[in-house]
């Protein structure tokens, strides 16, 4: 973790894929770059692998668009096992990196990468597809009571990779914004948990305390959760399963690292908030409630006018029919009248932001794209007006309980990058010794 360089921008994907070719040209008698498959606008997705041990594992970076951190994670852990040898024997792996699951989408998010840590320049160039459309989510799933199998052209890519390699390790290096750094394994493996629990402490990031991002998940340590099964969640949203549900076929140890962006020491604080979680929930529904509402509104209000075929536009109607759908079968959780801690009001306060400035930012950049064709109708130019009164009102209201400062992207970068090293020698006969350092 020591050896991790400093990043003061998040890479492009041109810049990426430039980095790919240096690596292949500096070491060709040990890596191989090859193609596995094809976006879904035409963008190659490459492989770069390493090493030949006797066991396989499959590193994806990018998992979502605007989770960047993994794709330098898997530029250090190139880096760090090209140069050295005694590392790669001692964890035993043939290492296979995609740097960027969704590089369409990721190049809808470049116009913030430039600007890490600058949280107005992150929701106002911010994309992300609703989960049927997003690369993690719709890996083909067929359960008693649910099937799925619209399966996009990058996970079909991912899943002939696995195919053909049938790996004993995969790692879905994902990042938040807020909250603090957690993972998720698909065994209840308590020694590695606890190790886990410890790696983010080393770099000074705090643990998350918040409730688990999702449903059906159980504690092994603190901070580190198992992976639930992808049907419990994929039904709810309309989506597939998850790379751990298709790792599972190969009997695989599957690791989630989520690492924040903002740093806050809230969202591990245990002590009681004076609230309880009713208030907490009922507070946090009427304002996803009051979200809901005003999109749907704006949408009604443009719809008629809309031209443009734009990821902008797809996302926010498919992610706002998600949500009411979600609304509409919410259930009322057992417990809610035991008090809340400061982490778990913390958490479900920066949720309202995080979705309302997400979703909100989307919705304006479906109106630019309309804008920009030649499209500026009344309709579309008073909604853009009132739209983007409301972004900056519902931004400075987040501002006003912002998180503390932007997080050095080497520490998490170091974070994501040891708890890979770690889960590597947990399996394949792993025999890795060394102490995981700062």
């Amino acid at each position: 973790m020591r050896r991790v360089p400093g990043y003061a921008v998040f890479p492009s994907v041109d810049v990426m894929h430039a980095e790919l070719d240096a690596v292949a040209a500096a070491h060709p008698g040990l890596v191989r770059l090859r193609r596995v498959g094809t976006s879904r606008l035409g963008e190659p997705l490459r492989v770069l692998t390493v090493g030949d041990g006797p066991a396989d594992a499959v590193v994806i970076g990018g998992p979502h668009p605007n989770e960047p951190v993994g794709t330098l994670t898997v530029s250090a852990l190139i880096e760090l096992l090209c140069e050295d040898a005694a590392l790669r024997a001692e964890l035993g792996h043939r290492w296979h990196f995609l740097p960027c699951a969704d590089p369409d989408g990721a190049r809808l998010n470049e116009g913030w990468y430039g600007r890490p840590g600058d949280r107005r320049a992150y929701v106002e160039h911010f994309y992300r597809p609703d989960l049927p459309d997003q690369v993690e989510w719709t890996f083909p799933l067929i359960d008693e009571d649910y099937h799925f199998d619209r399966t996009l052209p990058e996970t079909a890519a991912l899943m002939r990779l696995m195919d053909e390699v049938e790996p004993s390790l995969v790692c879905s290096l994902h990042n938040g914004e807020y909250q603090g750094a957690y993972f998720y394994l698909n065994r209840d493996d308590a020694p590695l948990a606890e190790q886990l629990a410890e790696l983010p402490g080393l770099q000074g990031l705090p643990l998350h305390h918040g409730e688990p991002e999702l449903p059906g998940s159980k504690p092994i340590a603190p901070a580190v959760h198992t992976t639930p099964n992808g049907a419990q969640v994929a039904a709810a949203f309309g989506a597939g399963g998850s790379s751990a549900d298709y790792a599972a076929r190969f009997g695989a140890l599957h690791l989630v690292t989520e690492v924040p962006y903002w740093a806050d020491a809230r969202v591990s604080d245990r002590t009681g908030s004076g609230r309880t979680h009713q208030e907490i929930a009922t507070a946090g529904a009427t304002a996803r409630r009051e979200l809901i509402e005003t999109l749907q509104a704006a949408l009604r209000a443009v719809s008629d006018d809309l031209t443009v075929r734009s990821p902008f536009r797809r996302s926010t109607e498919s992610t706002l029919e998600t949500l009411r759908r979600l609304a509409e079968r919410a259930e009322v959780p057992a417990g809610l009248d035991r008090p809340a801690t400061l982490a778990e009001e913390f958490d479900s306060r920066q949720a309202v932001h995080l979705l309302r400035l997400r979703l909100l930012g989307v919705f304006l950049r479906m109106l630019d794209a309309e804008i920009a064709a030649g499209n500026p109708t009344p309709a579309i130019r008073a909604q853009h007006r009132l739209l983007t009164e409301r972004f900056d009102r519902w931004f400075r209201e987040a501002e006003a309980e912002s998180p503390g400062p932007a997080i050095e992207i080497r520490r998490l970068v170091a974070v994501q990058l040891g708890a890979v090293l770690l889960a590597a020698s947990r399996t394949a006969g792993g025999t890795a010794t060394r102490q995981v350092a700062p």
